[in-house]
């Protein structure tokens, strides 16, 4: 059986060699448990394990099961590796997540997905938090299936919302209008909660009332398809596995900070205080998937946060699980969004905070350089799968400025009179 550690914050894997995606923990032996789902399975190689240790995770390791044993002996293969490369060199567990009783509203955007949306439910409605509601977001939606469903199957304990304007940052706002908590978390309907997202979460903002943002990790639920596992090949969503922090009190050494937003996390894994997030305004409804402009109202919203002074925090142990997309299309036409949000969220950003264009042209020579780097480096190293991708993510970045112009003349468009 050969076992492999990936580097961060991207996972090595074969190219076309699907892998069973498991949970462990190094204090629960033998036990293999599902990716957001509660009970044990015995998986069969290849297999890609999160590994943890008493719940906090420490990185992901990959066995191909070239010399299949027994399920105990493939759990021992996992943790022997995963100790020698992630367990601090003391040995001392980490210590577990307390709750923290601050109230959170969790907003779910979903459009045309009540299959999804339904596993996604089912996850946070299992979170060990003591105190949160539930909302759905319909965006656009072509049916009422969403809306049935949640009548039907979650009724008293997921409250119903309907946003008739396309766009995420629109489905987005309409949560944030209607959450009753002081913390709002925002996922997407085809993740899987971890049981203690929101307790990782709500530990973040009460360790300092200067953090009003925490991203956190986001890891494949499934990697059954060449194309999911040509996501995690070109890097994923995962941002590393120690927690950090920003602010423009104590800058990193980023050549285009604050402008990396991409760095700071995901839309999919994200909460705010639900007052510094109003105080802003909310999302900017130009930008987010189902706009023209493809996505960036994660990243603008970010952004807007240190610029207002604010710290952003990332926190490895509030997890989410995605189900990437299972198709070469729509992974291509993924690339090419996740580039074009990132395109309107830097117009946007200079739209809405002008003062910071001299910051950027500053930064913008290193920048180029440290680009440049990454994409020498990527041509050596990736695929030609992974290349295709970069391209399509730079057509995208092109295009975003347009796309995010043609949003917001939309959205005038559809302003009442």
């Amino acid at each position: 059986m050969t076992v492999t550690g990936p580097p961060a914050p991207g996972i090595r894997l074969p190219a076309s060699t699907p892998a069973q995606v498991v949970d462990v923990d190094l204090e629960r032996p033998h036990e293999f448990r599902p990716p957001g789902r509660p009970g044990l399975i015995r998986p069969v190689p290849p297999v890609l394990a999160l590994v943890r240790l008493r719940g906090r995770p420490l990185g992901m390791v990959h066995a191909t099961g070239e010399r299949a044993g027994t399920a105990e002996e493939l759990w021992r293969s996992l943790a022997d590796t995963a100790r020698r490369r992630f367990v601090p060199p003391d040995g001392a567990p980490p210590a577990r997540n307390t709750p923290v009783p601050l109230y959170v509203s969790v907003v779910v955007a979903t459009h045309n997905r009540p299959g999804m949306l339904r596993d996604c439910l089912d996850s946070l409605l299992r979170q060990d938090h003591p105190r949160f509601e539930v909302i759905v977001v319909d965006n656009a939606p072509a049916d009422d299936a969403a809306e049935r469903l949640v009548r039907a199957h979650y009724a008293g304990r997921v409250r119903y919302l309907r946003e008739p304007l396309p766009g995420l940052a629109h489905a987005h706002n309409r949560g944030l209008a209607a959450a009753r908590g002081e913390i709002a978390a925002f996922t997407d309907d085809d993740t899987l909660a971890d049981p203690g997202w929101l307790t990782a979460l709500t530990g973040a903002f009460a360790a300092d009332g200067r953090i009003a943002c925490v991203t956190g990790l986001i890891v494949p639920a499934e990697l059954d398809t060449a194309a999911q596992l040509a996501l995690e090949r070109h890097g994923g969503f995962a941002k590393g596995w120690a927690p950090r922090t920003w602010s423009l009190r104590h800058p990193p050494d980023d050549p285009l900070f604050p402008f990396t937003a991409g760095r700071f996390g995901s839309g999919t894994d994200m909460a705010f205080r639900v007052t510094a997030l109003r105080a802003l305004g909310g999302f900017d409804p130009a930008t987010g998937t189902g706009t023209p402009a493809r996505g960036g109202d994660d990243l603008l919203a970010f952004f807007r946060i240190l610029t207002a002074g604010h710290t952003l925090a990332y926190r490895p142990d509030a997890i989410v699980w995605h189900r990437h997309r299972r198709t070469h299309d729509a992974l291509e036409a993924q690339a090419f969004g996740y580039g074009a949000g990132l395109g309107a969220y830097l117009t946007g950003a200079l739209a809405d905070e002008p003062r910071m264009l001299p910051a950027l042209l500053r930064r913008l020579p290193r920048g180029v350089r440290y680009a440049l780097a990454q994409a020498r480096h990527k041509a050596r190293a990736d695929t030609a799968r992974s290349r295709r991708l970069a391209l399509l993510e730079l057509r995208g970045l092109l295009y975003g400025p347009v796309g995010y112009l043609r949003s917001r003349h939309r959205n005038r468009a559809h302003r009442p009179l």
